[in-house]
């Protein structure tokens, strides 16, 4: 498992120096046509935490649900970069009880396989309160591409279904869309806390 976890930190470095790389080549092609964005514009597209923070300082708050450990830490070490408030569970009936505690999270990043109370079970109960029918979900599985997974996983109410083993970057820019709506809905809409 340590073997794992350290094989899956050193992907994300080299997916964030990959990244820094790609960065750097189209700020040098933008600066050649002459289409560079002004500096600030260009920050939020690129990490939506410079933006400003929610009137109650916290940071957006990212929920992992896998009933592995390793991904969990993995999920983890993704994601970490950026600063989110990630609060890690380890079943479906666990992530509704962090939803009765705090329904503001950005986005829930949800395994299908667990047992007793699966993923898609798990979704259709989010989805079913008010509260927490609008956090986007985004389904994680070692399933497969079969379209039959990934449709039921729509239905439940899924906003994306990403197959195992994931592209760290992929996956974060995935997130970081989300985390930049929901703090985007902040900043119209700030909460009375």
């Amino acid at each position: 498992m340590a073997a794992e976890l350290e094989k899956t930190r050193r992907r994300a470095v080299l997916a964030e120096a990959r990244c820094e790389l790609l960065e750097r080549q189209l700020v040098h092609i933008e600066q050649q046509q002459g289409t560079l964005l002004p500096a600030p514009e260009l920050v939020s597209l690129v990490d939506p935490l410079d933006a400003p923070a929610l009137a109650c300082g916290t940071s957006p708050k990212v929920l992992l649900v896998d009933d592995q450990g390793a991904n969990l830490l993995a999920l983890e070490a993704v994601l970490g970069v950026h600063g989110y408030d990630m609060v890690s569970v380890a079943s479906g009936p666990a992530a509704l009880r962090a939803l009765l505690e705090s329904d503001d999270y950005a986005v829930i990043l949800l395994d299908v396989q667990m047992p007793d109370m699966d993923g898609y079970e798990t979704a259709a109960h989010i989805k079913r309160r008010a509260r927490t029918r609008d956090i986007p979900i985004i389904f994680l599985t070692a399933i497969g591409n079969d379209p039959e997974y990934s449709m039921r996983g729509y239905a439940a109410g899924a906003v994306d279904f990403i197959v195992k083993p994931f592209d760290p970057w992929a996956l974060r820019a995935k997130v970081a869309v989300f985390v930049e709506f929901y703090l985007q809905r902040h900043r119209e809409h700030p909460s009375p806390h």
